[in-house]
């Protein structure tokens, strides 16, 4: 089975990871622009950094086959410097002209303060102006359902398109805000915080599967970017098909990431085959023994 590995933060993984992921079935990941676990100082390093995700992981993940796409922003962790962000908002435009770059991401909040929000909505603005994509990061733990409920606010006070915006790391008491409101949807697996592979199967099965998106992010800290294939065992292990889990980790993606044509991969429907009867052929047959 092809899998769309969504939310991957390469950076932060091994060449083997890439190895193992292709052997796995990853086909392609996006890439978004991410805390890096301290705060940046300078403009530039944002630029490199941007660089880096732009021009060397695409090349790095085609070593194994794996296509690989990106985001950039300024992640709402490092928004409470207003004029360093808007610094490099400015720069963020030469990269939307790149060939893997696919919007701004992942831009939100963090502490919902009044510069993260004031940064949040200068990117929103840069997506609308330049007709990009956008990710949307919402808050951690106690932070969530209050971050979630600010980004809704936001986004409805500004001419943007749900079907353009993803809201990402949702649980059990944001999802159905944010579905309710037209936007895409994304859990984020993690084997100690936010979504666990049995959570979201559960949240899947609970609230469907239109505009949904499953990524395990895969970042410095403790996690793991196979967390994806475990999600997908146990959606299989309760019965779903094998096209059913094909709309969810292979088409849904490619839907959504498709609206940018420069994320080329297509939803694919796989010709599966009737297994045949039980028949006498398919018995185990007895050895037969002649003796001399």
């Amino acid at each position: 089975m092809q899998i769309i590995q969504p939310h991957f933060h390469g950076i932060a993984r091994t060449a083997q990871d890439y190895e193992r992921m292709a052997m796995a079935g990853v086909v392609a990941v996006a890439e978004p622009a991410f805390w890096a676990g301290f705060d940046r100082l300078y403009p530039e390093t944002f630029i490199d950094y941007f660089r880096q995700i732009s021009e060397f992981e695409p090349t790095r993940a085609s070593w194994y086959g794996i296509r690989h796409f990106c985001w950039v922003a300024v992640n709402p962790k490092e928004a409470e410097n207003p004029s360093l962000s808007r610094e490099v908002l400015r720069h963020m435009p030469e990269f939307f002209k790149k060939p893997t770059v696919l919007g701004v991401g992942e831009t939100g909040l963090h502490k919902s303060t009044r510069n993260e929000c004031e940064i949040f909505e200068a990117q929103i603005d840069l997506a609308i102006q330049y007709d990009q994509l956008l990710l949307v990061h919402t808050p951690h733990l106690e932070d969530k359902l209050k971050g979630t409920k600010r980004i809704l606010e936001v986004l409805r006070g500004m001419p943007v398109n749900p079907d353009r915006v993803w809201i990402d790391h949702v649980e059990e008491h944001t999802i159905r805000a944010i579905k309710d409101a037209g936007y895409w949807v994304g859990f984020t697996l993690y084997p100690i915080t936010k979504c666990s592979p049995r959570r979201a199967v559960d949240m899947l099965e609970r609230y469907g599967t239109e505009r949904t998106l499953i990524n395990s992010s895969a970042d410095w800290g403790p996690s793991d970017p196979f967390t994806l294939q475990e999600c997908i065992l146990e959606f299989r292990r309760r019965g779903h098909s094998l096209q059913e889990a094909i709309e969810v980790f292979y088409n849904n993606p490619a839907r959504f990431l498709g609206q940018n044509s420069k994320f080329d991969l297509k939803p694919i429907r796989v010709e599966i085959l009737q297994e045949p009867p039980a028949s006498a052929e398919l018995k185990r047959q007895e050895p037969s023994f002649v003796s001399s």
